[in-house]
Order: C-alpha cells, then sequence, then structure tokens
C-alpha cells in the first residue's frame, strides 16, 4: 500500500512544538479529511491547540507502507508516526 505522509507542527499548550505524521493512503487527498485525523489523534493525547490547518500539516511524499502502518490504517483509517514532543 502506497501512504501520504503529512508532516505536521502544531504549537501546544506549553509553547513547544508537538510535530508528527499523519500517514493516510495515497488516494485519500482531502485536506479536511487529513486535518479531523490529526485532531482525532491530537484528541486522544489530550491535547489542546488552536488549530491544525495547511499551515500546520502539509503533504510531505508518498512512500511504501509497512505492515503495521496497514494495520494501522486498516483499524483507524490513518496512522500516526511520533516525532517530537508527543509524550
Amino acid at each position: 500500500m502506497k501512504v501520504a505522509v503529512w508532516d505536521t507542527y502544531v504549537k501546544i499548550e506549553d509553547g513547544k512544538i508537538m510535530h508528527f505524521d499523519i500517514l493516510v493512503p495515497s488516494e485519500i487527498n482531502d485536506e479536511q479529511t487529513i486535518f479531523n485525523f490529526g485532531k482525532h489523534y491530537l484528541q486522544s493525547k489530550s491535547v489542546k491547540t488552536e488549530q491544525l490547518t495547511a499551515k500546520e500539516c502539509r503533504l510531505c511524499h508518498i512512500e511504501q507502507a509497512t505492515e503495521e502502518i496497514i494495520a494501522s490504517i486498516e483499524k483507524n483509517g490513518y496512522s500516526i508516526i511520533e516525532m517530537e514532543n508527543c509524550n
């Protein structure tokens, strides 16, 4: 499965920048759908942020998904790779 990687940077309550990637099937290109996946992830982490828009979240590249990512996408519709300040 080919996935689109959306590079995401969000300023969180403590002023830090949270960096994570949202991975979705490459045929999904509706930005609002991607942003909603990001918002869902942030809610699951109890992170409050003012916004998640194209300014914070951009398509980075397309890559081949691993089995773990495919399983996450099949379960949730998307997968997250946590990069910085996600804990």
